[in-house]
């Protein structure tokens, strides 16, 4: 028969050589894993005799503790009626009993944010919102948008409108998919499988986060006929971790449609709102950019997104990557995180096992003041037009209204990627709320492209948009193609 313990004893045990802790209602004693956790010691001391669960269940999928920790951790269970109350939350608790208003009353993305900002916690809050030091990035990304102006064209029948399209060969109802964003139950348990069910209406394509708070196979399950998703990689510096997953996801390879492989973030990004109110309180020490002396070589105490990437491998380069790639997935890959022309080019010359880039700066979360997406893309323009013929390009970053989507589609990008609206959606209304996300971004541009005169998403070109303003800005030195010895002149 199992152990039965009592709060009491169990805060007993909250040192760095006796360490237990509660994790659905059952005790489990830690104190080896300690050294080996991904964000560090010092966020389960924190939370050292006491019940965990509230903390942990957000961040880690099913599965994590079978595979952490050897069966003889498990101690006992606790005795529920020992456990103390917290201590209650008035403005949470009114807010709670409030409820989120209907999200058909929701106008557009700043409308769901701010709903979504009251009802998530402040830890979640400040790991969607964050970006890296002064945001500048992640307030470009949308703000270049509106510097691109529209040219609409009249005496066009404008009664029809088809935003259908297809993505590596994939036919999607909206050139919108949802961009690998992390940890979705944090905002609401319904979690990535919430995402898709919110989605599944439009035929969007969906890329799972590697750090996703769900299963693979969870998030997919009950999806409906034809909806297909991608599946983010960041690859480990075991290997044999992510030769695992890749594994996995080619065993689904009638949903998981492609690999996302992640590379704009090799390191995390310096990201103070998350730091500050990290999962397991304020009052822990700033370690990234800013190393405690006493931390270790990890993320010990920084905020979700610090310990995340503890184990993700910086090491990554085109002539070792993708044939490593190429050994363990038949799918095709789609490389994200592409700033610079240069590297949009060098992309296309792997083509055909590289079938579509992303445009990224990772939401402006990794290297403050990088480029936008337009800027790349514009970049690509210039100076290697003919990838755009070659492969795909997608774009992600700073997308708040349709307008924003029809001016990417404009400027040649294949679709448009969402991560922060899709788990502000979530957030705010669950399943429902992101429905909400994509209905407003789908009429959006629908209503753009109609007032465009433009009947398909095939038609619209750089004749539909005047984008003088932000050419200005875009990078004006050399093509520096020949130097990489890559160049090879366009039949244009």
């Amino acid at each position: 028969m199992a152990k039965i313990f009592d709060a009491a004893e169990v805060a007993k045990h909250t040192s760095a050589d006796d360490c237990w802790v509660v994790l659905y209602g059952d005790v489990y004693n830690v104190t080896e894993f300690l050294p080996s956790h991904p964000g560090g010691s010092k966020i389960i001391l924190k939370l050292a005799g006491r019940d965990a669960t509230e903390e942990y269940d957000p961040i880690h999928p099913p599965g994590t503790l079978e595979e952490n920790l050897p069966p003889t951790a498990k101690l006992g269970s606790i005795d529920p009626s020992t456990i103390p109350k917290p201590a209650a939350d008035g403005i949470q608790e009114a807010q709670q009993q409030e409820g989120p208003p209907k999200m058909q009353t929701l106008l557009n993305l700043d409308e769901i944010e701010a709903v979504a900002t009251k009802q998530i916690s402040q830890k979640c809050w400040a790991y969607y919102y964050s970006a890296g030091d002064d945001m500048i990035s992640k307030s470009f990304n949308n703000a270049v948008y509106k510097q691109i102006l529209l040219r609409p064209r009249v005496f066009v029948d404008c009664t029809k409108c088809d935003t259908s399209t297809t993505l590596l060969g994939h036919k999607v109802g909206i050139p919108l998919y949802v961009s690998p964003a992390a940890m979705a139950r944090l905002a609401h348990p319904a979690g990535e499988r919430g995402i898709a069910q919110g989605v599944s209406s439009f035929g969007a394509l969906q890329i799972v986060s590697n750090n996703a708070s769900m299963t693979p196979e969870q998030i997919v399950e009950g999806s409906l006929p034809g909806q297909i998703f991608g599946w983010q990689l960041y690859v480990q510096n075991e290997r044999k971790k992510s030769e695992a997953m890749l594994a996995r996801i080619n065993k689904m390879d009638d949903k998981y449609k492609l690999i996302c492989l992640t590379l704009d973030a090799p390191v995390p990004g310096k990201r103070e709102h998350d730091e500050r109110l990290s999962n397991v309180g304020a009052d822990l020490p700033v370690v990234s950019g800013v190393k405690a002396a006493n931390e270790g070589n990890r993320p010990g105490g920084g905020g979700v997104g610090q310990q995340l990437f503890f184990g993700t491998a910086a090491d990554l380069t085109w002539k070792t990557t993708l044939p490593w790639l190429a050994k363990h997935t038949k799918l095709p890959i789609v490389l994200k995180g592409i700033q610079t022309h240069e590297d949009a080019y060098l992309a296309a010359q792997f083509a055909p096992q590289v079938k579509a880039i992303i445009l990224s700066n990772h939401g402006g979360r990794a290297l403050d003041t990088a480029p936008p997406a337009v800027h790349t893309l514009l970049e690509i323009r210039k100076y290697c037009p003919e990838i755009l013929s070659r492969i795909e390009i997608w774009v992600d970053g700073g997308i708040k209204r349709g307008t924003d989507v029809v001016k990417a589609l404009c400027l040649g990008a294949s679709a448009v990627g969402v991560g922060r609206a899709a788990l502000f959606g979530l957030g705010a209304g669950g399943s429902e709320g992101v429905q909400r996300t994509f209905e407003i971004l789908k009429a959006e541009t629908e209503t753009c492209m109609r007032l465009l005169g433009v009947e398909k998403v095939s038609q619209l070109g750089p004749k539909h948009i005047n984008s003088r303003a932000v050419e200005r800005d875009v990078y004006d030195g050399d093509a520096g193609l020949e130097k990489l010895g890559l160049w090879v002149k366009a039949n244009l």
